[in-house]
């Protein structure tokens, strides 16, 4: 890993209040859940120097809401754990949110999936060890290992290969410069869930 995990590296201006009433945190709590199961989402304190990992994200009439920071290693989460990102300027790396808590030090990588492609309605990030070792056999999309998370080289680095039509069809790709790093991305949330879940599943049985 390059650098320490969980450290937010945009210019953030977050506002705390409640979330908006037409919230619905359904799908995003159920394939968080999921996630947290195969501990593609956690906490542990033998990994990146305990912080939590993973974030889930879909996208809202504005912007997108999106799983808290450092929220990976609770059991479940409730309306106090998601923060609403109403605005991210990716050329000066600046997130304008607001919500209970502040948004995932991702938000940046999930806003350019969304960006980028109009039909994508929800963004899966985990850590997964054994997707990530496998990406290449697994034929994925890896950005480049000198593009750190949370950054605009990443973002860049996402743009560039989510313009490849292989990879859209594919949807996913893996973090080179990210440890086990894998985004999923789907039209619902269905969608990048079993895109997910497959992946694990490919994965494992090349171990």
């Amino acid at each position: 890993m390059t650098s320490q995990e969980g450290v937010i590296k945009f210019s953030q201006q977050h506002s705390t209040a409640p979330l908006p009433d037409w919230a619905d945190l359904a799908d995003l709590q159920y394939w968080f859940r999921r996630c947290r199961e195969l501990e593609l989402i956690g906490q542990h304190p033998g990994r990146y120097q305990g912080a939590a990992y993973g974030n889930i994200s879909q996208r809202a009439a504005q912007g997108f809401l999106i799983t808290g920071s450092q929220t990976g290693g609770l059991q479940a989460l409730q309306a106090e754990h998601f923060a609403w990102v109403q605005q991210v300027d990716l050329d000066h790396n600046s997130v304008i949110s607001s919500g209970p808590i502040a948004p995932s030090s991702e938000s940046m990588t999930h806003a350019q999936v969304y960006a980028l492609l109009p039909q994508v309605r929800f963004v899966i990030h985990v850590h997964s060890r054994e997707i990530w070792q496998q990406a290449a056999r697994l034929g994925m999309a890896i950005t480049d290992p000198a593009a750190e998370y949370g950054t605009p080289q990443m973002a860049a680095e996402v743009q560039r290969l989510l313009l490849k039509p292989q990879v859209l069809a594919a949807a996913c790709l893996s973090m080179g410069g990210h440890e086990d790093g894998i985004i999923t991305f789907g039209e619902n949330a269905a969608q990048a869930g079993e895109t997910l879940l497959q992946l694990y599943r490919s994965a494992t049985a090349l171990d």
